[in-house]
């Protein structure tokens, strides 16, 4: 029994944790340009207890998807990342992330009204533990964003100290 268990956390163990081409939530900055040799690292422009540095790279390849990527690091360890790609592309990325991560917690699609205008947002949600990934389309956008982060990051990050 303990041997069946083994092999299924092994073969689910993709879909407990959020990774962008092997760096996951927790790598280190020489794990980002170990796998993202062209990223740019530096400083926050901003002082925030969230994140002291980012890596920037520009275009990579994501699930046969051309990406953005920023990581953001504190104590040097991942602690979140953007990845930003064309609307086109959405369907594409969306069945990625669903084979990577694994079914979603949430899929839904909203129409929101604003000043007579309606909008449809489409948005992917995964948790697990204090680890978050949500995938947002905003219909009339150019582009799409996934937004990973650990913790209290996505609230934590524009507060300036």
């Amino acid at each position: 029994m303990a041997r069946i268990a083994l092999i299924l956390a092994l073969v689910a163990g993709r879909a407990w944790g959020f990774d962008a081409n092997g760096v996951a939530l927790g790598a280190s900055e020489a794990d980002v340009l170990k796998h993202f040799p062209t990223a740019h690292c530096k400083a926050m422009e901003w002082r925030t207890a969230a994140a002291d540095r980012r890596c920037d790279d520009a275009p990579v390849r994501l699930g046969e998807v051309e990406v953005r990527i920023s990581f953001f690091l504190k104590a040097d360890a991942v602690q979140a990342f953007d990845v930003r790609f064309e609307t086109s592309k959405l369907e594409r990325m969306s069945q990625y992330l669903k084979e990577h991560y694994g079914p979603p917690d949430e899929e839904a699609r909203e129409k929101l009204e604003r000043r007579g205008t309606v909008r449809e947002i489409y948005r992917l949600r995964w948790a697990r533990g204090t680890d978050q990934a949500v995938l947002t389309s905003q219909q009339g956008r150019r582009r799409v964003e996934l937004n990973v982060w650990r913790g209290k990051f996505d609230t934590e990050v524009y507060r300036f100290k």
